[in-house]
């Protein structure tokens, strides 16, 4: 009896030493409304099993760095400039506004939700091209260290954390508004009509400590790579896709993407440019449904505030 007790003990402490691999990634929607699918909805909070936490493009509906529902932030991922992503405006409070009548009453310019956050959270921004250099000036400007900015240009891998991060492409515009810029070269640039070059639009692949792979779109088309890079070399089994056509994939495009080439395990739908659902439900006739009823694996609609979770072959174990 006493050898038996004596054994369970040890078996027990050989599990409690060991890692939990079978940890899930939760992925957090803050969008417009409280468990909607919005118009100007972008940002996601993806959180490790390690506690790392990281924010995707915050966008317009991020109230700010003071919004509470960003808690610990680590890293603030930016897929291209555009203020849809970055955050050149943002909503005065959560839930502010209506879902076909967002509110972006309060300027962020010339720094950015995206810097003003990651000087707040003390966080890492890391992103692609161009974007580096011009961020870490502005993480500077706004009282924060400009070596939380870092590069990882496309083939390149940063680690922050229990995440890693790798930037690919994205096929998609970069003009940097000259409301960000400011001063005497901003106002040049905008009387000009154009705004400034700073690299290619990226997308972003990220590596889960419990093992699972996701592919962020960022705002795009149609690339090779998403087949003999996404898939080939990264091997994603959960993918976020834009479609919300005119400014990048539209709902059958985005379709083609996810059952031909990047052939994830499931979907999370991003930047539909609609209002994609009306009481927590599916819109019928949106372009969330027609995505939803065109792709071939299952689709998970980001409601604001609801947290999903993800196991490391892509599929949603809890909250969709």
């Amino acid at each position: 009896m006493k050898n038996t007790s004596l054994l369970g003990a040890f078996a027990a402490g050989i599990l409690l030493a060991q890692p939990a691999l079978a940890q899930n990634v939760k992925i957090t929607p803050l969008g417009g409304q409280e468990g909607e699918f919005c118009p100007l909805d972008r940002a996601l909070i993806f959180e490790d099993p390690s506690g790392t936490r990281v924010l995707y493009d915050p966008g317009r509906t991020v109230a700010g760095a003071d919004d509470p529902r960003l808690g610990k932030i680590d890293v603030v991922l930016v897929s291209h400039m555009h203020g849809d992503h970055v955050g050149d405006l943002h909503a005065k409070a959560p839930n502010s506004g209506a879902c076909d009548k967002p509110d972006f009453s309060v300027s962020a310019k010339p720094n950015s939700s995206a810097v003003n956050i990651a000087v707040a959270k003390g966080a890492k921004m890391v992103t692609g091209s161009e974007m580096a250099g011009f961020f870490g000036n502005k993480l500077k400007a706004a009282g924060g260290d400009p070596k939380n900015s870092v590069l990882a240009r496309f083939g390149a891998t940063q680690k922050v954390g229990g995440v890693a991060i790798s930037t690919v492409t994205a096929i998609h515009s970069n003009a940097l508004d000259p409301d960000l810029i400011g001063g005497v070269l901003g106002q040049y640039l905008k009387e000009a009509g154009i705004g400034a070059y700073v690299g290619e639009a990226t997308g972003y692949v990220l590596k889960f400590s419990n093992g699972l792979v996701a592919y962020l779109s960022g705002d795009t088309g149609i690339t090779g790579d998403q087949d003999k890079v996404v898939r080939g070399h990264y091997n994603a089994k959960l993918a976020v896709m834009n479609i919300g056509d005119t400014f990048t994939t539209g709902p059958t495009e985005a379709a083609y993407v996810i059952n031909d080439l990047v052939k994830p395990n499931a979907v999370i739908a991003s930047h539909a440019n609609e209002v994609g659902t009306v009481g927590g439900k599916v819109r019928a006739g949106s372009r969330t449904e027609t995505f939803i009823k065109a792709s071939k694996v299952p689709v998970h609609v980001p409601l604001s505030g609801k947290t999903m979770e993800f196991d490391a072959g892509g599929k949603c174990v809890g909250g969709c």
